[in-house]
């Protein structure tokens, strides 16, 4: 990832975003501490798929979310019942 200042970002964004396009995400930096970083859509997206909620959000949901919490049952499975004579 290559680090872009912030004064280079903004005057040179159209290079920014075809670095981002064509390399992969790049790094904004402010006084030299890494503020951002510029994605592709398509990462993003994955991004946002594969993201679960955490705990916090979990719990202050006003509905309930439990089919991720809890794994799906198994059919039961039904022993043979032997004759008594």
């Amino acid at each position: 990832m290559r680090s872009w200042p912030v004064q280079d970002a903004k005057a040179r964004f159209s290079e920014l975003l075809d670095a981002c396009v064509s390399k992969g995400p790049q790094v904004v930096t402010r006084r030299g501490t890494e503020t951002a970083v510029l994605v592709p859509i398509d990462e993003w997206r994955r991004l946002q798929a594969a993201a679960r909620p955490s705990l916090k959000q979990l719990l202050l949901a006003d509905s309930a979310r439990t089919d991720m919490l809890v794994p799906p049952r198994r059919k039961a499975r039904r022993r043979p019942v032997t004759e008594l004579e």
